[in-house]
């Protein structure tokens, strides 16, 4: 590693290198990531960067930047390639190619260790012991895989708690749907047998499904079980069906379909999902990239991050050849355990897939390129409404939520000319004032949110108060207050207290009759007042972020509001103090698990007696 305060000697730094691969890593003077890259030859491959007389005015600003470099080294190229990817998607580097991908995947959820399975949605952390399958594109791939196995295994998808406390089959059990083993109408191996080939029919063993039922349902003919084997007669012939509905000539493998398409300095890639013959839907993805990046580069960026912590398909079909297909394809080969091949050259149903994928990107690249534009004539015109000498580049709009003055939340929604910037949204639980006093509230959620960035932010003591890290350092240019002229002069008040000049603070009033598009803008210290009329889209620009504050308020509110009203009862009682509370509610999943638990379950929970069982049992039920 070398290190310079101003200047990075690079011909020195290569010196040290060795000629093994690895993962080299940029910083600048603060020490901000600019660049993760792989090598084969690291000491080649860093050189190239310091030793060629000319490079690419993006490629030499970036080494401008370096303040130093670390290096990584690994057995194989291949590894270097999985680790750079990693890197990249967790460390988020300025000058890479980044792969966006914040939600996370559905999958189907499988227990174990029970009696009875249950197979499930799952989204999130997997946390529970079982299996997991996917990932899906969507939610709607999950339900509707779940739906099929429910009709053609009847296994159950009930919560836990709903399936232990069932005395009477329930409607999934009359629709067909359920074999009923809440009330013993299966018995537990027969039950496991289906739970076991629902999992095979997951896992793509569709034809081994077939194979077993079969010779069930021949077996039971044989012994004279003829009710029994008309029931896996059509349970077989019900999975055929399925299988010749949904299946996919040519796509017998697992594959991805995945295509890139560039403009205005957005790119999309769109990835088709085929499994076991059955496709399963897109998805769209829109990398941030440098703007000369290429498909290429796109395309082998995306790969990369995107499989390195998830399942691969055995293809994956591109457009066109990329430099590192073979490396890719070797490194995906040793990490999912089976043969992974990288295609670009393909014909008949492939080639098909291509295309669709194609036109998906295609037309999702468009949608957004619209979008996009939409929002940027949406700002112009703010501008040009408020009479602004540049585009606003940072909007903060502020919103109380309350019932009748009970569990008051605020909401800081924060937008920019490319859309929400959610990652800075702030919620504030209101405390010590008077319930149902809105100005209090704005103030004290205004001073929250702008005291700890004040130019003139000093303690009682004299001292200069150490900025507060949850809230954004950056000022808006515009903070929007939704409300009439008394929220106004909160915000008026709040920031001259605090010597924050240079926002421009707007009210948004409701509008005559309080109908949408007849808002009122009221205009900071001038007060002047503004009504750009339905048409405006510098109003609908206000709408969508006023109305974004207000969801995001009333959210927070409920939330809050269930929680106090989950513990107000239990509170009543001799006792019962936040540990046990809190020990109750975490073991019934909630208030109404408690009320309709009977005294002997209450009493099981720790810390909990007969007699205070007794008494909780008698608070809800008289």
């Amino acid at each position: 590693m070398t290190e310079s305060a101003n200047l990075f000697d690079g011909k020195e730094f290569v010196r040290t290198l060795t000629s093994s691969p690895g993962v080299y890593r940029m910083f600048d003077t603060r020490g901000e990531l600019l660049y993760v890259g792989k090598a084969g030859n690291l000491k080649k491959r860093v050189g190239s960067y310091f030793l060629k007389p000319r490079l690419e005015p993006r490629i030499s600003s970036m080494i401008a930047q370096i303040a130093r470099m670390e290096t990584t080294l690994t057995r194989t190229e291949g590894e270097a390639l999985l680790l750079e990817a990693q890197l990249i998607k967790s460390l988020k580097p300025r000058y890479n190619i980044l792969l966006r991908d914040d939600k996370s995947y559905p999958y189907i959820y499988l227990s174990e260790g029970e009696d009875f399975p249950r197979m499930a949605f799952h989204r999130g952390a997997k946390a529970g012991k079982g299996k997991y399958f996917g990932p899906f594109p969507s939610a709607w791939a999950v339900r509707e895989s779940l739906n099929h196995m429910q009709k053609i295994f009847l296994v159950r998808q009930c919560e836990d708690s709903y399936f232990r406390n069932r005395s009477r089959p329930c409607l999934q059990y009359q629709i067909g749907r359920c074999s009923a083993p809440c009330v013993g109408l299966i018995g537990k191996e027969e039950y496991r047998d289906s739970a076991r080939h629902a999992a095979m029919f997951l896992d793509g063993k569709s034809d081994a499904v077939i194979g077993e039922l079969v010779a069930t349902m021949e077996t039971a003919s044989r012994a004279l079980e003829f009710e029994k084997a008309a029931k896996l007669r059509d349970q077989v012939s019900t999975l055929k069906r399925l299988l010749a509905k949904n299946y996919v000539q040519g796509a017998s493998a697992d594959l991805d379909a995945i295509a890139c398409r560039i403009a205005g300095g957005v790119a999309c890639v769109s990835v088709m999902y085929f499994r076991n013959g059955v496709n399963l839907g897109s998805r769209d993805f829109f990398p941030k990239l440098p703007h000369d990046a290429e498909v290429v580069d796109v395309l082998t960026s995306f790969i990369a991050q995107y499989y390195v912590d998830k399942p691969v398909p055995r293809e994956l079909l591109v457009e066109q050849a990329l430099p590192d297909a073979e490396l890719l394809a070797q490194a995906f080969t040793e990490q999912a355990g089976h043969e992974v091949a990288i295609k670009h050259s393909v014909r008949a149903e492939r080639a098909r897939f291509l295309e669709l994928a194609a036109k998906n990107a295609e037309a999702a690249l468009a949608a957004r390129l619209a979008s996009n534009e939409t929002q940027r004539e949406r700002f112009e015109s703010l501008r040009d409404l408020l009479g602004l000498d540049e585009v606003p580049q940072r909007l903060e709009c502020f919103d109380i939520s309350h019932t009748m003055g009970e569990a008051t939340v605020a909401s800081c929604v924060v937008y920019g000319p490319e859309g929400p910037i959610k990652a800075q949204y702030r919620r504030y639980n209101i405390a010590g004032i008077e319930p149902g006093d809105d100005y209090a509230a704005m103030r004290q959620a205004l001073e929250r949110r702008f005291r700890r960035v004040a130019p003139t932010n000093e303690s009682e003591d004299g001292e200069a108060a150490k900025p507060e890290t949850a809230e954004p350092a950056n000022l808006p240019d515009i903070l929007l207050i939704d409300g009439g002229k008394g929220q106004v002069k909160q915000a008026l008040d709040v920031l001259a207290d605090l010597a924050i000049n240079d926002v421009l603070i707007v009210g948004v009033a409701k509008g005559v009759e309080r109908r949408a598009g007849h808002e009122t803008l009221i205009l900071g210290a001038s007060g002047k007042t503004l009504w750009p009329g339905p048409e405006s889209p510098a109003l609908h620009l206000v709408q969508s972020v006023r109305d974004e504050a207000h969801r995001f308020a009333i959210t927070g509110h409920r939330k809050q509001r269930q929680k106090a009203r989950d513990t107000s009862k239990l509170e009543d009682i001799a006792g019962i103090g936040a540990k046990r509370r809190a020990a109750l509610l975490k073991h019934f999943g909630g208030l109404p698990g408690v009320v309709n638990a009977g005294v002997e379950e209450i009493a099981k929970v720790k810390g909990m007696s007969r007699e205070l069982a007794e008494k909780i049992y008698a608070l809800f039920h008289g």
